[in-house]
């Protein structure tokens, strides 16, 4: 018997960072139960040569991420998401578009790692950083038991992960 495959998106503004290193760590770490998706809200176009190196060096994928914009995942055609994570403040604060089959939301922030300035050393400190608050976010919500939970208490699950170290901004539901 195969188990469900979940879709999950993770929406950032930009789609240069945070939620480019949460495609790439539930790509790889939910393989064969989860297809990882990321966009943001303004994107910017390009990926942040940061996240790529972080992702590199932890052996995670990063082929074909690019900065894109959430409305792709919001028209026809587009697969349908089960799961939708903001991973930063300002996206969580904005109006999402109505996306097909009513997934389910919750708001899992952390720092912007590319706000960091400094010396390429402190900007790679603060990536690893948020690789490892993403990756712990991640891996508990991949034990959680999706396909016996009800809908409250998963609800409930997914805010309390938004909640673990390094959580910034709101706590609740997005839009």
């Amino acid at each position: 018997m195969v188990d469900r495959i979940y879709n999950v998106l993770f929406l950032c503004t930009g789609n240069t960072a945070r939620s480019i290193l949460a495609e790439s760590i539930l790509t790889k770490d939910g393989a064969g139960r989860f297809r990882a998706f990321s966009a943001g809200s303004h994107p910017k176009g390009t990926v942040n040569p940061f996240a790529l190196k972080v992702l590199e060096r932890a052996d995670h994928p990063t082929a074909g991420f690019r900065s894109k914009s959430w409305d792709e995942f919001a028209v026809p055609g587009a697969p349908v998401m089960d799961f939708v994570f903001t991973v930063c403040d300002a996206a969580a604060g904005e109006a999402c578009p109505v996306w097909p089959g009513r997934p389910m939301t919750a708001h899992w922030g952390i720092e912007d790692p590319a706000a960091i300035e400094g010396t390429d050393l402190q900007k790679e400190t603060a990536f690893v950083t948020a690789f490892r608050h993403l990756k712990n976010r991640i891996s508990a919500f991949r034990s959680l038991p999706l396909a016996s939970i009800d809908a409250l208490a998963l609800g409930n699950q997914l805010r309390e992960i938004g909640r673990l170290e390094g959580a910034t901004g709101p706590r609740g539901d997005i839009e």
